[in-house]
């Protein structure tokens, strides 16, 4: 016995026969895809060349509604940037010196938005703001070490005749 097909059978195969007549049908569906591909390219064309003929017709603009003047951040994005204010003789020394005023801040506050904070908290005017990362120290407790907290430190500049009472007197 041969491994070999056997050719002289006079039937024919049905799966050939069904490929046969899948390929028969593709070949004008393809063509018809050609066509139907031409005519939507006439078609998007069609309102192309209108649009160019004409000119285009400018949309009203919808006047959205606009923020006060005073601050673009949040006020109670405000209230929470400034946690505490930093008494210590390095701050007393720059108060004095520079009118400056130290204040602990959130880690991720920027400069406009503590110049913001400290003109809604305390109606003075801020001249400028520098910022200080100060990272936390590695300490030991017991067998343990552990860290202290890192902490962002402003110092404020402000305007010449303004000033901030922490102690509350004269308020």
């Amino acid at each position: 016995m041969s491994t070999a097909p056997d050719t002289s059978k006079a039937k024919a195969d049905p799966k050939t026969d069904a490929k046969a007549k899948k390929s028969a049908e593709a070949k004008p569906a393809k063509e018809s895809k050609t066509k139907r591909a031409a005519a939507a390219a006439e078609a998007e064309a069609a309102p192309k060349a209108a649009a160019a003929k004409k000119p285009a017709a400018k949309k009203a603009k919808v006047a959205k509604p606009v923020a006060p003047a005073r601050s673009a951040h949040a006020e109670s994005r405000l209230a929470q940037v400034l946690i505490a204010p930093i008494v210590s003789e390095k701050a007393t020394m720059a108060a004095e010196k520079h009118n400056q005023v130290l204040f602990k801040v959130m880690r991720d506050a920027t400069k406009p938005e503590i110049k913001a904070a400290v003109e809604l908290m305390f109606k003075v005017t801020v001249d400028s703001v520098q910022t200080v990362q100060h990272k936390g120290k590695t300490k030991r407790f017991g067998k343990g070490s552990g860290r202290r907290d890192h902490v962002k430190k402003a110092y404020v500049c402000l305007a010449q005749g303004q000033e901030l009472n922490f102690s509350g007197e004269g308020a």
